[in-house]
C-alpha cells in the first residue's frame, strides 16, 4: 500500500511497540491513560476519548489523492478516509492498539465462509443497507465494484490487481465497461441480493483481508461514469459528498439514510467532514501546531523543517512516534541502463550511506536503517543484511568491484525520482545523490508530485523507459500485515501495469513469482511464514532494491482532536473513522 495491513500473528517487534492491550473508551483524560498531554499515548491507547456528537473533523494534505474513487486508490491514506463514506464486505477494527489489527465484518454479517481448499469464499450481506438515495444496497453492487475497479485499467489503473489475478478467468474479463454481459464476470456469484460468492484460481488463506480492501464498497452500476465518477462517489456509509472540487478538496456531510442498526463499527460522531488538498506541508505542520485543523490526511507525520520546534515545544507531549509498518526504498528499474545490469545495481547497493539518509530525513524520529524488503512489523519478517557496512555507511572497496564488474570502473550517470511534496522524500534523495557521488555515481534528481506519482511517471514503465528514470523513490506499507499483503504488487512480475503501478523495478523473475505464488497457496502457517524471509533475500540477491528506512511517524494531534489513536492498520497513523473534533 502505497505509504498501503495482522492478526495475533503479528511479528514480535509490532507487539512490544504496541505494549499492553488497548483500553477502549471513557471519557477519562488523565495523562496516564491516554489523555490528551500524554506522548506516545495514542499508540496503545484512545486519546481524549469522547462520546459527545457534533463538531467538524478538519483535515489538510500536501498534495492531491490518487483518488477518492475506492475503486481506483492505492495510498493507504485514501484507503483509511474513504471508510467515512464507502462500506467494505469487511473491515480492520477501529479500535486502540492491537485490537485495531482485528479484521471484523462491515457490509457482511460476518468474516468469509471458505471451502475446504480455500478456492471459494462467501459472505452474506447484512439486511437493510441502503445507498445514500435510498435504493437498497446488494451482492450485486459489490460484484460491479470488483469489476469496475479491478478489470478496467483504461479508465481506473490506480488499484491493486488481486481479484484480477486470481478469479477464475480474470486474465480474459474485459471489465463491465467493455463487456456489456449481463452476468459480468462468472467466478463472482450473487444468487441472491444478499449472497456473494468468490470462485478462486488457487487456495487464497488472506482472503479476508483482500475484503477489507475499498474497491468492495458497492457502486450502483446505473450511476457509475467510470473515471468520472469521483465527482459524484454513491455514499454507503455514515457521510456523503456535499461538494468536491479536483485538486482543491471536498466537504462530507451527514448520509441520512446511513443506519447505525446495520453499522456496528462506525460511531460517526462529526457532523461535517473537510479536507483540503495542496496545502504546503510545512503549513499542515503549522495548521496543527495552531489547532487549526484536526490531522494532516498524509497520515506520515510532521516534516524535517518542523521536527524540531516541535520536540523542543509544548507540543511534543501531543505526539505520537509510531512505526509505519512501511519500508522506504529505492527502485532501480532493471529496464533502464545502466540497471538491467546486476554488478551496477550491486554498486548502489554497497556504495549507499544509509545513515547519512536517516540523519536527513530528521533522525530516529523517522525510522531506523532498513536492510530488508519486510519491516519487522510484518508477519514473516526475517532480520538478515546482503550488503552489510559498518554503520551502514556503505562499503566504496565493494562498491567500485561490482562498477568494473558492470563495464562501469569510473561510474555512471541516472535519474533519481522523488514527490515534490515530501520534504523528507527530497532530503533523502539529496543524501543519496551525495552519498553516491564519492563512488562515481552520479545522480540528477526530478521531482514529481504525488497524486500523479504512480498514474503519470513513476509507475508508467513507458515513460520511465522514454526519461531514463533509473532509480526511483518508494514508500510501501502493506495491503495487510502477512508477507503477501506486503510484497506481491511490489514485486511479482503480474502486478506490472501500463500505467499506476507499484512494481517500480519492473522485476519478474519467473522464480519469485512462483515463489509468491506457491506460498499464498500453502495452508501450512509456519511453511508460509517462512516462505516470505525467504522470497524477500530472492529480492535482495536480485538487488533492484535498496531498502533504506523502516518508516516511523511523528504524528502531531491537537488539542482539540477527540478519539485519537494510531491504527497499525493503516501505515502507523491515526485512524480517521474514529476521530472526531471538540470544535
Amino acid at each position: 500500500m502505497k505509504t498501503r495491513r495482522v492478526t495475533a500473528a503479528v511479528a514480535s517487534v509490532l507487539a512490544l511497540s504496541l505494549g499492553a492491550a488497548a483500553c477502549g473508551g471513557g471519557d477519562n483524560n488523565n495523562d496516564d491513560n491516554g489523555g490528551n498531554g500524554a506522548k506516545d499515548a495514542a499508540l496503545t491507547s484512545i486519546v481524549n476519548a469522547s462520546s459527545k456528537k457534533g463538531g467538524t473533523l478538519s483535515l489538510e494534505h500536501s498534495d492531491v489523492p490518487d483518488s477518492l474513487d475506492g475503486g481506483n486508490t492505492y495510498y493507504g491514506w485514501v484507503q483509511n478516509f474513504s471508510r467515512l463514506y464507502g462500506r467494505s464486505l469487511t473491515s480492520f477494527k477501529p479500535a486502540a492498539g492491537k485490537e485495531g489489527l482485528e479484521i471484523v465484518p462491515d457490509l457482511a454479517e460476518s468474516l468469509g465462509k471458505p471451502s475446504a481448499d480455500a478456492k471459494s469464499w462467501t459472505y452474506k450481506l447484512r439486511k437493510g443497507l441502503k445507498f445514500q438515495d435510498g435504493t437498497p444496497i446488494t451482492s450485486k453492487d459489490v460484484k460491479y465494484a470488483i469489476e469496475r475497479s479491478n478489470f478496467a485499467p483504461e479508465a481506473l489503473s490506480n488499484g491493486p490487481t488481486y481479484f484480477k489475478a486470481y478469479l477464475v478467468g480474470g486474465d480474459k474479463y474485459q471489465g463491465p465497461y467493455k463487456d456489456k454481459s449481463a452476468e459480468g464476470l462468472k467466478s463472482i456469484e450473487t444468487p441472491d441480493d444478499q449472497t456473494i460468492i468468490f470462485k478462486l484460481k488457487q487456495p487464497f488463506a488472506d482472503f479476508d483481508y483482500l475484503a477489507t480492501f475499498s474497491q468492495t464498497a458497492p457502486v450502483p452500476k446505473a450511476k457509475d461514469t467510470g473515471a468520472k465518477y469521483v465527482q459524484n462517489i454513491v455514499s454507503s456509509g455514515p457521510y456523503q459528498f456535499q461538494s468536491y472540487e479536483e485538486g482543491r478538496g471536498a466537504t462530507l456531510v451527514r448520509n441520512p439514510q446511513w443506519d447505525p442498526k446495520t453499522d456496528p463499527i462506525r460511531k460517526a460522531l462529526p457532523d461535517k467532514v473537510t479536507i483540503k488538498f495542496k496545502v504546503n506541508p510545512v503549513t499542515v505542520d503549522n495548521d496543527l501546531l495552531s489547532d487549526k485543523i484536526t490531522a494532516d490526511a498524509a497520515g506520515t507525520g510532521v516534516q524535517p523543517q518542523t521536527q524540531p520546534k516541535v520536540l523542543a515545544g509544548p507540543n511534543a507531549k501531543q505526539t505520537d512516534n509510531s512505526y509505519a509498518g512501511a519500508t522506504q526504498y529505492i527502485a532501480l528499474n532493471v529496464n533502464v541502463k545502466p540497471f538491467d545490469n546486476v554488478h551496477c545495481r550491486k554498486a548502489v547497493q554497497w556504495g549507499l550511506n544509509k545513515q547519512s539518509v536517516i540523519d536527513a530525513m530528521g533522525g530516529s524520529p523517522k525510522g531506523d536503517v532498513a536492510t530488508t524488503l519486510l519491516p519487522p512489523s510484518v508477519n514473516g519478517y526475517t532480520k538478515f543484511d546482503t550488503y552489510p557496512s559498518a554503520g551502514h555507511k556503505g562499503d566504496a572497496a565493494k562498491a567500485k568491484e561490482e562498477l568494473k564488474a558492470c563495464g562501469k570502473p569510473n561510474g555512471f550517470s541516472t535519474i533519481l525520482t522523488a514527490r515534490s511534496d515530501r520534504p523528507a522524500e527530497i532530503a533523502a534523495a539529496t543524501a543519496i545523490q551525495a552519498s553516491l557521488k564519492s563512488i562515481g555515481i552520479n545522480i540528477e534528481i526530478k521531482q514529481f508530485p504525488s497524486g500523479k506519482y504512480f498514474s503519470n511517471f513513476a509507475g508508467v514503465p513507458s515513460y520511465v523507459h522514454q526519461n531514463k528514470l533509473g532509480m526511483l523513490s518508494m514508500a510501501w506499507g502493506a495491503d495487510w500485515p502477512t508477507g503477501y499483503g506486503f510484497l506481491d504488487q511490489i514485486i511479482n512480475g503480474a502486478a506490472i501495469k501500463p500505467s499506476g503501478g507499484n512494481n517500480l523495478m519492473e522485476l519478474n523473475d519467473p522464480k519469485i513469482n512462483k515463489a509468491l505464488t506457491d506460498a499464498i497457496a500453502n495452508t501450512d502457517d509456519a511453511a508460509r511464514t517462512k516462505a516470505w524471509g525467504d522470497i524477500d533475500k530472492m529480492v535482495l540477491d536480485n538487488a533492484s532494491v535498496v531498502p533504506l528506512v523502516y518508516r516511523k511517524n511523528l504524528l502531531l494531534r491537537p488539542k482539540s482532536a477527540t478519539n485519537v489513536t494510531v491504527t497499525q492498520a493503516y501505515l502507523g497513523m491515526y485512524d480517521y473513522l474514529l476521530m472526531s473534533s471538540s470544535k
